[in-house]
């Protein structure tokens, strides 16, 4: 890459940062990153910077943090037009006059094979659907969602013990690594994207917090992608008929004939807790008491008893 590409790069979790760690090793000059404002965090509600505005701190490049996108006048403040403005998982949508601002437009490092998986978690959703594969798509961007042409995809295999933040981290480096191998042609012309397919396209909408909490009348092989989808954030979870919670970290379905209802307790032992599902049997592995250290779940039955209880459906 010509060491006078001017790239502005916008990006804000930890997601994006291997994107602009291998941009700034590859020379391009970086007059400006763009993040999202500094967020209270913890019990403390401290203000704390995004991953990348700390990344680009310790590269020694500017940041800007607006909190809205609805001015023009701002690339006024920022810099001049660049070549091209790469986005990674920023957070904000970008408005038209953004989408013009650079040269060569606006190019997108997407977790997913476009189209499927359009939207803000598309890594959980390739898990929840029981998806062989995913991957990393470097797309141009336009006014909808997700729904730009595809300058290059790469795809990587979903293994059966695969996590949400397993692939986090291998998506992330892999998106790093095809951006740097394509930019070239990006600025250079030389590429040309491909429309997407818009009838083959799926959504992955936003993953919430109370989606964490199973519901045991689904199958035992759902429920495992359940656990698996959202470890590490935000950690399936159970109740006891007792009243004590529990986060599943870990657990292995089995395609067993049950008689009992879902939510009953099967079997305990060190391999696990054998719980009935609406179909088949999920055995948690790895869990969490409130306040505790994730544990083995026989570690856990060596300390509290499950006799006379079930799980909450």
């Amino acid at each position: 890459m010509s060491e006078s590409a001017r790239i502005v790069f916008a990006g804000t979790p930890q997601f994006a940062v291997p994107t602009l760690e291998r941009l700034a090793a590859l020379g391009a000059a970086i007059p400006l990153v763009l993040t999202q404002p500094d967020r209270p965090s913890g019990r403390g509600r401290k203000l704390r910077p995004s991953p990348v505005k700390c990344a680009a701190e310790r590269l020694g490049l500017r940041v800007g943090q607006p909190a809205a996108l609805d001015d023009p006048a701002l690339t006024e403040a920022w810099t001049s037009a660049p070549d091209v403005l790469v986005v990674v998982a920023y957070g904000l949508l970008l408005p038209q006059w953004l989408l013009d601002w650079p040269r060569s437009g606006c190019t997108n490092v997407h977790a997913s094979l476009l189209p499927r998986w359009r939207g803000a978690a598309p890594i959980q959703h390739a898990i929840l659907a029981g998806d062989e594969q995913t991957g990393v798509s470097i797309m141009r961007m336009e006014a909808g969602l997700d729904t730009g042409p595809v300058y290059a995809t790469r795809a990587v295999d979903v293994g059966p013990g695969a996590t949400a933040g397993g692939l986090h981290d291998t998506l992330s480096e892999l998106g790093a690594a095809l951006l740097g191998d394509v930019l070239p042609g990006i600025l250079d012309g030389r590429l040309t994207p491909r429309p997407q397919a818009d009838e083959s396209a799926t959504h992955a909408g936003k993953i919430a917090k109370s989606d964490a909490r199973l519901d045991l009348h689904m199958s035992a092989v759902a429920l495992e992608r359940r656990v698996r989808a959202f470890n590490p954030w935000p950690v399936a979870e159970a109740r006891l008929t007792d009243g004590r919670r529990l986060r599943i970290w870990q657990a292995a379905a089995f395609d067993s004939d049950v008689d009992e209802a879902p939510g009953t307790i099967v079997a305990a032992g060190a391999a696990g807790i054998d719980v009935a599902t609406g179909n088949g049997l999920l055995r948690l592995e790895r869990i969490q008491a409130p306040s505790s250290a994730v544990i083995e779940a026989g570690a856990y039955l060596a300390a509290h008893r499950l006799e006379g209880v079930s799980f909450v459906c």
